[in-house]
């Protein structure tokens, strides 16, 4: 079962200039996969729909109320009861890139090397920022998937936001834990910068995920903001 959903649009979402989100859903038969879809869905309507302009703003807007009519039809429909999924959007204006983040999907940028922008809400990873375990450990711990934050999960959540200037060359990746649980991080901005376009770089990083296991859904969305530019890392 996909509980992965996608959404891409490289024009104008309501006061968006574009809009590219990963979700990753959880919870038990048909949950995941219908918070994952729900949450993407409802998140680009109440966009489109949303008088605000100032992206953090709007985005921020669109996933409250998005978790909120979530949690009320979990709290109508057993089959729903502990559903949720994690969430990374961006939207990028002139140079400059707005990031909304719950859980552990991720969004990197690639270049000369590779910058995780988004922090994971996991528990292997707070154990990692208080110090009590390595990022190798963390990549082989049994409790590596518990996330902490997600949509869904409860009331008032917390969203991170990040806003980046990007420079030329930049390319920005888009993933679930499908791919980063199957691939180091020097891996994919190796499978990134040897291939001819960004095609060609999600096809790549996908199979390579699978050799290496395949374990989870595995969603890539790469964004080039300067494409009209050939060029490599």
């Amino acid at each position: 079962m996909n509980q992965d959903y996608i959404y891409t649009s490289e024009t104008s979402v309501g006061n968006l200039p574009n809009l590219f989100i990963v979700a990753d859903g959880m919870g038990g038969h048909n949950a995941g996969d219908f918070a994952s879809r729900y949450t993407v869905e409802h998140v680009v309507e109440a966009v489109k729909s949303s008088g605000l302009t100032e992206p953090v703003s709007l985005l921020g807007e669109a996933l409250r109320q998005t978790n909120s009519s979530l949690m009320e039809l979990a709290e109508k429909d057993p089959h729903l009861r502990g559903t949720g999924t994690t969430f990374v959007a961006a939207t990028i204006a002139q140079g400059r890139m707005s990031v909304a983040n719950i859980g552990d999907s991720r969004l990197y940028i690639v270049n000369q090397s590779i910058v995780q922008v988004t922090r994971d809400h996991s528990l292997v990873q707070e154990m990692v920022r208080m110090g009590e375990m390595d990022q190798d450990q963390a990549r082989v711990h049994p409790d590596k998937n518990i996330i902490t934050r997600a949509v869904g999960a409860v009331r008032n959540i917390e969203i991170d936001f990040f806003e980046v200037n990007l420079k030329q060359k930049d390319r920005i990746l888009l993933c679930s834990d499908g791919l980063t649980n199957m691939l180091e991080d020097q891996e994919i901005r190796s499978i990134m910068c040897s291939q001819r376009d960004i095609v060609e770089s999600v096809q790549r990083l996908v199979a390579a995920a699978n050799m290496k296991g395949g374990k989870d859904n595995i969603s890539v969305i790469i964004v080039d903001p300067f494409s009209d530019e050939v060029k490599r890392c």
